[in-house]
């Protein structure tokens, strides 16, 4: 069994250099350059302790099977107060790549009988994509500082009454109708 280097700038693994019938394995970190331009990529407030350790094993005659942990801590904006929220992502990918792996035709792309993480074999694995990709599913939709809340606001030209949720709901009118015919 051999081992990548403990370096932040191996993060392709090439293909030719794999041993036939071995495996490696791998801890690695990004680098300051990396980080930033994470930062980018994911549109985030800041990126840091960016980690991937896992293996590459033979899977059968001619696949590979990957297995990673990643992890990360992310920094985002509060979809309410634009604050900064801290998160800390921990997730694991299991990708595994085929030789004989083909791209879905035509209509057929939303039935995909084909695994989701399969992907073509090529001259190289792309460690870095494959945890940004693993970061960006994880991150949380809409985060939100401790304690904050969307607070109802209510519009109306002077004179009119200001319309609300609850007269927006399909059966509000029908309540109010109700309660008029109770009296």
């Amino acid at each position: 069994m051999s081992n990548l280097p403990k370096t932040t700038d191996d993060l392709v693994i090439l293909m030719a250099d794999m041993p036939k019938g071995g495996t490696r394995q791998f801890d690695l970190a990004f680098s300051a350059a990396r980080l930033k331009d994470a930062k980018e990529t994911l549109s985030l407030l800041d990126i840091r302790k960016v980690r991937i350790k896992g293996s590459l094993a033979p899977e059968g005659r001619k696949n590979w099977l990957l297995e990673v942990e990643v992890g990360a801590s992310v920094t985002q904006a509060c979809v309410v107060t634009l604050q900064p929220v801290k998160t800390r992502i921990d997730t694991q990918v299991r990708r595994l790549f085929l030789t004989d792996w083909q791209e879905p035709e035509g209509d057929s792309v939303l039935e995909m009988t084909m695994d989701e993480n399969s992907d073509p074999l090529g001259d190289m694995i792309d460690l870095e994509q494959i945890a940004l990709e693993a970061i960006a599913l994880a991150l949380p939709t809409y985060p939100r500082a401790e304690g904050a809340a969307l607070e109802t606001k209510v519009f109306a030209e002077p004179g009119i009454k200001p319309m609300t949720e609850e007269d927006a709901k399909p059966f509000a009118g029908l309540a109010a109708l109700r309660d008029k015919i109770g009296d």
